[in-house]
C-alpha cells in the first residue's frame, strides 16, 4: 500500500509521532481558536447574558461531537487493524459504515431538537431571563451538526490515510471561515448569538463538504465503499457499527461527561452565584476546549501508531508510543495551567466586561480551574491508548470515572464544604483522582497491558 510516506510499522516512533501530532496540534489549536474567539466576540457583542445562553445550550454541541469522534476513533481503529493485515476493502466497509450510520442518528437528533427547542434549552438549564438567547442559538446551530459529524469522523480517518496536512487544513480552513462569520455577524450585522450559531453552522458545512471531497477525490488508499442493500449487509453494519461503538465509546463519554460537567456546573453556578456565576463559569468552559484540544491532538496523533502496531504485534513500538504520548500530554498540560495561572486577569477581560460582576467571579476562580489541565492530559493520553488497543472495558471505566462517577458528587459536595472555591476545584479534584487510579492500575502487574 502506498502509505504516503507514512510507514506506521517500520519508521522511527519520534518522528512518525510528530509527523502526525504537529498538523494535527495545529488544526486542533485553529479548533479551539474558533472556540475561544466565538465566546469573546459573543461576551463583548452581547454581554454576559449572551456568554451564559451560548453555555447553556453548549452541551448539544458537544454531545453531537462526541458521537463524531466516537464513531472516528472507533472506525479508525477497526480500519487501522484491518490495514495491518492488508485487508484494504474491509477498511473501506467500515468507514462507509460509519459515515452512514452516524448521519441517521444526527439527523434524527437534530430534528428532535428542531420540534422542541424550547423543552431543550430549559432541561439544560435555561432561565427565563436567558431563553431567548437560547433559543436563537440552539436554532441555528442545527443546519450544521451533521456536517459537523463529517468533520469529526474525516480527521480520524484522513490521518489514517497518510494526510495528516490535509486534515490539518480541513480544520484551519473551517476556523477561520468561523471568525471571520463570527465578527461579521455579530458586529457590522448586529445578529446576536444568532449571527454566532449562523457562523458555526456554515464553518461546519465548509468542514464536512470538504472532508466528503477528499475521500471521493484525493485519497489514497480509504474511499467509500458502494454497501448492498440487503438483509445480510444490514446486519454487518449492525455488527460492526456495535464494534466501532464499542471501541469509541470512551471518547463519546468524555464529550458526555463534558456536557455533564456543563449541565451540573450551570446548575451549581445559577444556585449560588446565579446569572453573573453562569457567565463567569462560561469562561472556563470556553477555555476547556483548549485543554481537550491539545490533550486530545496527543492521543489522537498516538492512535494510528498504536493501533497499526498493535494489529501487526510490535508491542515494543506501542509501548514506545504510549511513553512519547504521556511525557507530551504532561508537558502541554503544565504549559497551559502556567499560562491560566499568568494570564487570568488579560484572558478574563477578553470575555467580560473589567466592571461586572462576572468578570471578578471568572478572574478569582480560573486560576484555581486551571489545576486539573496536567491530569485531564494524562487521562486523556491513557483513555486513548486502551482505546487503541482494543480494550474497550478500562477506556470507559476511567472515562465514567472522571467524567461523571466522581465529579457530579463533587460538583455538589465540595462548595457545601469550602464555599464558592469548591465550585472551581470539582474538576481538578476529579481529574486528579482519575489519574491516581490510571497510573496505580497501570503500574499493578497485570495482563491489561
Amino acid at each position: 500500500m502506498n502509505r504516503d510516506r507514512i510507514d506506521f510499522g517500520k519508521e522511527k516512533i519520534g518522528p512518525l509521532f510528530r509527523a502526525i501530532f504537529i498538523p494535527t496540534l495545529i488544526g486542533m489549536i485553529f479548533n479551539t481558536a474558533l472556540t475561544v474567539i466565538d465566546g469573546i466576540f459573543v461576551g463583548q457583542g452581547v454581554g454576559a447574558d449572551g456568554i451564559a445562553a451560548v453555555n447553556i445550550v453548549a452541551p448539544v454541541f458537544m454531545v453531537c461531537t462526541g458521537i463524531g469522534l466516537m464513531l472516528g476513533i472507533g472506525s479508525s481503529v477497526v480500519a487501522s487493524i484491518r490495514l495491518a493485515s492488508d485487508n484494504v476493502k474491509a477498511a473501506r466497509i467500515i468507514m462507509t459504515q460509519a459515515f452512514i450510520v452516524g448521519t441517521i442518528v444526527l439527523g434524527a437528533i437534530c430534528l428532535a431538537f428542531l420540534l422542541f427547542p424550547k423543552g431543550v434549552v430549559y432541561a439544560l438549564g435555561c432561565s427565563q431571563r436567558l431563553e431567548d438567547y437560547a433559543m436563537d442559538y440552539l436554532l441555528w446551530l442545527l443546519p450544521g451538526l451533521v456536517f459537523l459529524y463529517f468533520e469529526c469522523v474525516g480527521m480520524m480517518l484522513i490521518r489514517l490515510d497518510g494526510s495528516p496536512r490535509f486534515a490539518m487544513w480541513i480544520q484551519v480552513t473551517a476556523a477561520v471561515v468561523n471568525i471571520i462569520l463570527d465578527w461579521y455577524m455579530i458586529f457590522p450585522l448586529g445578529m446576536g448569538v444568532k449571527g454566532a450559531a449562523m457562523a458555526t453552522s456554515i464553518a461546519c458545512m465548509i468542514g464536512g463538504l470538504m472532508v466528503l471531497g477528499y475521500f471521493f477525490r484525493f485519497h489514497k488508499v480509504l474511499s467509500f465503499y458502494r454497501l448492498k442493500v440487503s438483509a445480510k449487509s444490514f446486519m454487518l453494519t449492525v455488527r460492526n457499527t456495535w464494534y466501532m461503538v464499542k471501541i469509541g465509546f470512551a471518547t463519546f463519554l468524555t464529550e458526555l461527561a463534558m456536557s455533564v460537567m456543563m449541565l451540573t456546573g450551570n446548575y451549581m453556578f445559577m444556585s449560588m452565584l446565579h446569572e453573573d456565576g453562569v457567565a463567569a463559569f462560561a469562561v472556563a468552559c470556553y477555555l476547556f476546549p483548549l485543554v481537550f484540544s491539545i490533550s486530545n491532538a496527543v492521543a489522537q496523533s498516538a492512535q494510528p501508531i498504536i493501533s497499526f502496531n498493535y494489529g501487526a504485534r510490535y508491542m515494543d513500538r506501542v509501548r514506545k508510543t504510549l511513553r512519547l504520548s504521556v511525557m507530551t500530554a504532561i508537558v502541554c498540560g503544565a504549559l497551559i495551567t502556567f499560562g491560566l495561572w499568568m494570564g487570568e486577569g488579560t484572558v478574563t477581560s477578553l470575555f467580560l466586561s473589567p466592571d461586572s460582576e462576572a468578570y471578578l467571579l471568572a478572574k478569582q476562580g480560573l486560576p484555581l480551574y486551571a489545576v486539573c489541565a496536567v491530569f485531564f492530559a494524562i487521562n486523556i493520553a491513557m483513555i486513548g491508548y486502551y482505546q487503541s488497543i482494543e480494550k474497550a472495558l478500562p477506556s470507559t471505566v476511567y472515562t465514567l470515572l472522571r467524567g461523571i462517577v466522581l465529579l457530579v458528587p463533587i460538583f455538589i459536595l465540595l462548595p457545601h464544604i469550602i464555599g464558592v472555591p469548591g465550585l472551581w476545584l470539582a474538576i481538578p479534584v476529579a481529574e486528579m483522582l482519575t489519574s491516581v487510579i490510571i497510573i496505580t492500575i497501570y503500574l499493578l502487574p497485570s495482563r491489561s497491558h
